[in-house]
């Protein structure tokens, strides 16, 4: 999936000084300035990739506001639309689009469809303990290990042997994954495998962390998570789409659309059409928009929103 088919280019990069040689903050990106009136509870139910961001926002807005109460429950994305629906929760984040059903039972609900709101970009990664040899792996190829289906065409693929590692031929690849209510799980089913069938040898596991745990103490594993769980104990592949180049699972990267797995992290709100958001939701998100928001989107390791893009969001939350 390509960023810059969701409204990103490579236009953007131009205006991304970089403070310090990592950092990819916007400089246009405005300082968050508290306001009154703000009081109440903020419920969040849905994606666990979005977990430590959404609790690290939570204590940085509670800085500015010490009397808000802000529960967050992180156990996949496919708990954030019912949650949505039902009125226990105002924020649903999710690491995928919702599906059409889902979008529909909302509508069913309340007569117009859930807004959905970008707060950050991932890359999201085909992890290898950090021993592994290995340089990278094409498309094709992560297929034709995750999947028993094998739509992209490829060779079944179980061993280290067939992906040229000879010195670890006959060893079986261990392969890590996430659960079915995991909004990761259902994009990497749709982008890597083609929307076919895992394997029933992937080790599903309730949380990122615990994928990327699995990774690190398993020498002859691959696994997949949110480039936000990287830890030193892994590395992240470089991977190869439909023009046979590699490119690492980068910010650069996954702004331009080169790497293939790159995608928005999203949060979903119910905002009535020609309404604003509720105040505490609107300056809660007014916050994650914010140079504060999203510095601590890029030291929870994933990559921040270019100004514009932000700026669009607040105004579209905000009328």
């Amino acid at each position: 999936m390509k960023l810059t088919s969701l409204g990103l280019s490579m236009a953007f990069l131009s205006i991304l000084p970089v403070f310090g040689a990592e950092s990819h903050i916007d400089a246009a990106l405005p300082e968050y300035k508290a306001v009154s009136g703000v009081s109440g509870n903020l419920n969040s139910i849905g994606s666990d990739t979005l977990n430590n961001l959404m609790t690290l926002w939570a204590e940085g807005f509670k800085k500015s506001y010490p009397n808000v109460n802000i529960q967050i429950e992180g156990k996949g994305s496919s708990t954030a639309p019912p949650a949505l629906i039902e009125g226990t929760a105002q924020i649903g984040p999710m690491s995928r689009p919702m599906k059409a059903e889902e979008i529909d039972a909302f509508e069913k609900k309340y007569g117009y469809k859930p807004t959905a709101v970008k707060v950050a970009i991932d890359a999201l990664a085909v992890f290898a303990h950090k021993d592994n040899p290995i340089e990278g792996l094409t498309m094709k190829q992560v297929d034709a290990i995750f999947s028993q289906t094998r739509k992209k065409g490829g060779e079944e693929t179980s061993d280290w042997g067939q992906l040229g590692l000879d010195a670890w031929k006959g060893r079986a690849i261990s392969l890590y994954g996430r659960n079915s209510a995991s909004g990761t799980y259902g994009f990497f089913q749709e982008h890597a495998l083609a929307k076919g069938d895992f394997k029933s040898t992937v080790k599903e596991q309730p949380g990122s962390s615990a994928v990327v745990q699995g990774i690190g103490s398993d020498l002859y594993s691959l696994g997949y998570s949110g480039i936000g769980y990287r830890t030193s104990g892994v590395r992240a592949l470089p991977l190869a789409g439909d023009d046979g180049k590699f490119y690492e699972a980068s910010y650069d990267n996954a702004l331009s659309g080169d790497y293939p797995m790159a995608r928005f992290l999203i949060v979903y709100v119910n905002k009535k059409p020609g309404a604003p958001l509720d105040k505490l939701t609107l300056e809660f998100l007014t916050y994650v928009m914010s140079k504060e928001g999203q510095t601590v989107v890029e030291k929870d390791g994933y990559f921040p929103l270019p100004a514009e893009v932000a700026a669009e969001v607040v105004e579209s939350l905000s009328k």
